[in-house]
């Protein structure tokens, strides 16, 4: 029998109350010391209270775009040519974009200080949806970057 070599992707399943495997990845990121049950109650308790607050939108809607306004479409690398290190500007992938929006969210969220965490999670994530907050300043300093360095685009590899 041979072994085949399967993402880890193919073992996740879509999380319980919504079937969305976004949330899955989310909760999965939200997830400290492999407490997947403590951050599965903070994420339910933060689509609780995003329900209140939009009373005539869906929370996963609310939470769906969220994400997708922080992803962000480029991003600057390092690339050394020479003696001369360049921040060389090149597109992000579907995949880097979700994981670098779920890293910002969860990093803005953790940035606040003297509230519960479902509370600060629902906050962001309501933020981001409005296209303000910390993660989509984020967003933006990452795109400034790349303009500025549109000019060694030419370096990208």
């Amino acid at each position: 029998m041979a072994l085949e070599y399967r993402s880890t992707e193919s073992f996740l399943k879509p999380d319980v109350r919504f079937g969305s495997m976004l949330v899955t990845k989310f909760i999965n990121n939200l997830m400290h010391k492999g407490k997947k049950s403590v951050a599965e109650k903070l994420f339910y308790k933060a689509m609780d209270v995003i329900k209140t607050r939009f009373e005539d939108k869906e929370p996963l809607e609310i939470f769906e775009t969220a994400v997708g306004n922080v992803k962000p479409l480029v991003e600057v690398k390092s690339k050394r040519v020479g003696g001369a290190t360049y921040q060389v500007p090149i597109e992000v992938s579907k995949k880097r974009q979700m994981s670098l929006s779920i890293r910002w969210i969860l990093a803005a969220m953790r940035s606040k200080k003297g509230k519960a965490t479902y509370l600060k999670l629902a906050d962001e994530l309501t933020d981001a949806y409005k296209k303000q907050g910390v993660s989509i300043t984020k967003r933006e300093n990452t795109h400034k970057m790349a303009e500025a360095n549109k000019a060694f685009a030419h370096f990208a590899w």
